[in-house]
């Protein structure tokens, strides 16, 4: 008896295949690259969806029976289906600037304070419906033929099971949900000239949508009785995936992007919530919710700095059959800061802030400053970026004692302590890193009735691993370098800014 776990990423898709007993049987990814231009970052949903298909097909080969898969994605982007369910345009990223204008007439028309009381949000041109509005004013010939509306997470549960349903979780992450009426909020999807019809039937999170499609099975390789699986964002099944079931525990993502997901009751201080654009995501236990801390730029800096700058040095490792992250790894200052502040920017900031005007910035560079100084100064200045989040949970109420780790990151061992060492927190690895998928196999064999609950799947599946403890000489050498990192963000966005203004001064 096999359950699967898909996760799909803005940058690839894995899926996970584990037996009852918590036995990793296979595994596959896929990698694909956003598209980037002037006008933004786009992808390719379709190609997203081959994707998608290959990796179950390679996972699952050789499996006698996989009872359920559990579906994740990423959030906010959007997907548009025209009668034959085919994308009819790219899919606008989060970090696409189109939305912007739209995005700042709804906040003009509802308030910031009723869309936070609504959506539990705050207005950001990253969400779902300011894409939409888009859409609907510059692409009519896209807009007049959509039949469906989904994210990433439904789009495949719905071409797997021919179900359009959504989790709570993804919906959220619309802008255009109500958290606690846990259904679609009519007024603003009304405002944007959206019908309801047109978007998934929210469910919560870990919900069967159906049975497998029959032609899916065929084609996939699976039986006909394979159950599709509702997910969720996947910082929520990254939470779930690392055991984060109770209030006070919060796990660490590293992948694409950077996301702390602490889980917590109704906030003390909900104002600091809204002044932070901290979120509030209904969780899969009752009246507990979780937010997102966040950094668009994670272990995509490094992969930015591995196709960017060191290309010739990462084939070099390749040919050595060594990962290049591995090879950069070991270059690495042992137990040093590299002496450099880079504001990892290179997207935009989130939060606390979420600001899409301002730029990454490399501060400190000398004359013996080596390439890997780079390489290490990306690591610190998100994890530096980490640290403010966590004093403005803190200011909420939120408090974080333990981090559990997950993500492609959680497998660097030079990060994970140098994490330690700048939160001064305990970080804790699981048996599986990549615990996306897990927590998608944890629902998934929830909600097929192999286990009760997701406590006992948890029992089964999470198993603790290393922990990395803060080092106390290391943290104070840190302590001034991040004194100096809080200051960055109002110096580069003022010189930014004030150029800004005056490159339109000199065009008026």
């Amino acid at each position: 008896m096999a359950i699967a776990g898909v996760d799909v990423g803005t940058t690839g898709c894995k899926c996970t295949v584990c037996d009852a007993e918590g036995n990793l049987l296979r595994e596959a990814y896929q990698e694909y690259d956003m598209q980037k231009d002037d006008d933004g970052r786009e992808l390719d949903a379709f190609e997203v969806w081959t994707n998608v298909k290959k990796v179950i097909r390679q996972a699952a080969a050789g499996i006698e029976r996989i009872q359920a898969i559990g579906v994740t994605s990423f959030g906010e982007t959007t997907i548009f289906l025209g009668e034959d369910d085919k994308p009819l345009m790219n899919s606008l990223l989060y970090v696409d600037p189109r939305g912007e204008e739209q995005c700042r007439k709804l906040t003009e028309h509802f308030g910031r304070d009723y869309l936070f009381q609504v959506t539990g949000i705050n207005p950001h041109s990253m969400y779902s419906i300011s894409k939409m509005i888009w859409v609907a004013e510059n692409r009519k010939d896209v807009y007049e033929k959509t039949r469906h509306i989904c994210l990433f997470g439904d789009y495949i549960v719905y071409m797997l099971s021919g179900v359009l349903q959504i989790d709570y979780s993804l919906a959220c992450r619309t802008m255009a949900f109500d958290y606690r009426k846990l259904d679609w909020a009519e007024d603003i999807l009304g405002y944007a000239g959206i019908d309801k019809s047109l978007m998934s039937r929210p469910a919560p999170t870990g919900s069967a949508a159906g049975r497998i499609r029959k032609e899916m099975a065929l084609e996939l390789g699976l039986s006909e009785d394979t159950l599709i699986v509702s997910g969720c964002h996947d910082q929520i099944a990254a939470a779930i995936g690392t055991g984060c079931l109770e209030r006070g525990m919060a796990v660490d993502g590293t992948g694409t992007v950077e996301c702390i997901t602490p889980i917590f009751p109704e906030p003390e201080r909900p104002g600091a919530m809204q002044q932070y654009n901290f979120v509030m995501v209904p969780y899969v236990e009752d009246k507990t919710y979780v937010t997102y801390a966040f950094s668009f730029n994670g272990g995509s800096l490094l992969k930015w700095y591995r196709d960017n700058l060191a290309s010739m040095e990462a084939a070099v490792f390749r040919e050595k059959g060594v990962n290049p992250y591995e090879g950069f790894n070991s270059q690495m200052k042992k137990g040093e800061p590299s002496g450099l502040l880079v504001l990892p920017y290179f997207s935009g900031s989130a939060t606390p802030y979420m600001d899409g005007e301002i730029t990454g910035a490399i501060l400190g560079v000398r004359d013996n400053t080596t390439s890997i100084d780079l390489y290490q100064g990306l690591m610190e200045g998100v994890t530096y970026e980490m640290r403010l989040n966590l004093e403005c949970l803190k200011e909420a109420g939120i408090e974080v004692s333990e981090l559990r780790a997950t993500g492609g990151g959680a497998q660097a061992e030079v990060w994970l302590q140098m994490k330690a060492d700048i939160l001064n927190k305990k970080i804790v690895t699981l048996g599986n890193a990549q615990s996306g998928t897990l927590g998608c196999i944890m629902m998934a064999g929830t909600a097929c009735g192999i286990f009760k609950d997701l406590q006992e799947a948890a029992k089964v599946f999470v198993k603790t691993g290393k922990e990395y403890l803060p080092d106390p000489e290391r943290h104070k050498r840190y302590e001034g370098l991040y004194r100096r990192y809080k200051r960055l963000y109002k110096a580069v966005g003022s010189v930014w800014k004030e150029e800004e203004e005056q490159e339109q001064s000199k065009s008026a």
